[in-house]
C-alpha cells in the first residue's frame, strides 16, 4: 500500500492508555517467534532466497534492539547485519548506491541494513551533507533502483520505526548518565533531537516519494520497544511465506575409546584464568 499524506490525519501518537508490555509476556512471545525465525532460516537456505530488510527511523527509535531480537538465535551466516559507518573520502566519490551493493545478499542469505541508502533522505538531507538537488534526484531515482533490485529476484522489505517525541526524549535522557548506553548518544544524535520537525518533514517527503506498490514502507510504532520488536518479527514472517523444513533427527555417535589417554595431563602447569565467580 502506498503512503498517503492524508494518513497524517490519523493520530501519530501511541495510545497513552495502552500499558507497556511486561517482560515475562514479551519473552514468552519472543521465544515463539524466534523458533519461527529458525524455520524461516532453513527455508531461505533450502530455496536459495535473497532477502534485504531495511530498518530506518529516528535516533532512539529502537532499530538496534529490534535487529538484535531478530538475529539473537539464528545463524550470522544466513542473517547478516550491515551497519555502515560514515563514508570514507573515497566512498564519497562513488555512485551513491555503490557502497551498499557490496553487502547485498547471495543465495540463501538475509541481509539486514541498520540504516541504508535512505541516509540520503534523512540525516544527509537534514544535516546538509548532500545538496537539495542530490536529495531530489535520490527521491526520484530510488523507486526505479528498488524496482530493478526486486526484478533481479531480491525480496526487499522496508520498515520505518516511528517513535514519539516524548519517548525519544525519555530515551535520550536515560542514556546521558548510563555508562552502558552513553556510547549510543553522539553529537549527531543530540542535533537530530533539536531538529525534530526537520526530520519529520524529511520523513514525509521520503515516504511519499518512495513507498510504492513494488516496494512499500511499513510503519511500526515503537514507543513500546517490546511490542515493536514482536510486531516487526511477526510482520517479517508474514511477508516471507515459508514452511517448516523436515530435518533428520541428529543422533550423537559413540565416542571412540581407541588409544584412550589422560587428555587433561597436557594442561597441567598451564596458566588458567582466575575463577573469580
Amino acid at each position: 500500500m502506498e503512503f498517503d499524506l492524508k494518513q497524517r490525519k490519523v493520530s501519530m501518537s501511541t495510545d497513552a492508555d495502552t500499558p507497556r508490555m511486561k517482560r515475562k509476556a514479551y519473552e514468552k512471545e519472543l521465544g515463539k517467534l524466534q523458533v519461527e525465525l529458525c524455520y524461516l532460516q532453513e527455508w531461505v537456505k533450502a530455496n536459495k532466497l535473497r532477502i534485504i530488510v531495511l530498518f530506518e527511523g529516528r535516533d532512539a527509535a529502537g532499530k538496534g534492539g529490534t535487529i538484535k531480537a531478530i538475529t539473537e538465535k539464528v545463524s550470522p551466516r544466513v542473517f547478516r547485519v550491515a551497519a555502515l559507518p560514515a563514508p570514507s573520502d573515497r566512498e564519497k566519490t562513488q555512485l551513491f548506491l555503490q557502497r551498499y551493493m557490496q553487502y547485498f545478499p547471495a543465495a540463501g542469505e538475509i541481509v539486514i541494513f541498520d540504516r541504508s541508502w535512505y541516509n540520503r533522505a534523512g540525516v544527509e538531507y537534514v544535516m546538509g551533507f548532500c545538496t537539495p538537488a542530490e536529495h531530489k534526484r535520490f527521491l526520484s531515482l530510488c523507486p526505479q533502483m528498488e524496482k530493478y533490485i526486486i526484478e533481479g529476484g531480491i525480496i526487499l522489505i522496508k520498515l520505518w520505526l516511528e517513535v514519539g517525541m516524548g519517548e525519544q526524549e525519555r530515551r535520550f535522557k536515560a542514556r546521558i548518565d548510563d555508562p552502558l548506553r552513553q556510547w549510543k548518544l553522539s553529537p549527531m544524535d543530540t542535533e537530530s533531537y533539536r531538529r525534530w520537525y526537520d526530520y519529520s518533514e524529511a520523513r514525509d517527503l521520503m515516504l511519499k516519494a518512495t513507498s510504492t506498490k513494488d516496494s512499500p514502507w511499513y510503519i511500526v510504532r515503537s514507543d513500546d520497544k517490546r511490542r515493536a520488536r514482536l510486531n516487526c518479527i511477526a510482520h517479517l514472517l508474514k511477508l516471507i511465506p515459508h514452511k517448516r523444513m523436515h530435518r533428520d533427527k541428529i543422533k550423537l555417535p559413540k565416542r571412540s575409546t581407541k588409544e584412550r589417554f589422560d587428555d587433561q595431563a597436557g594442561l597441567r602447569g598451564m596458566t588458567f584464568v582466575t575463577e573469580r565467580y
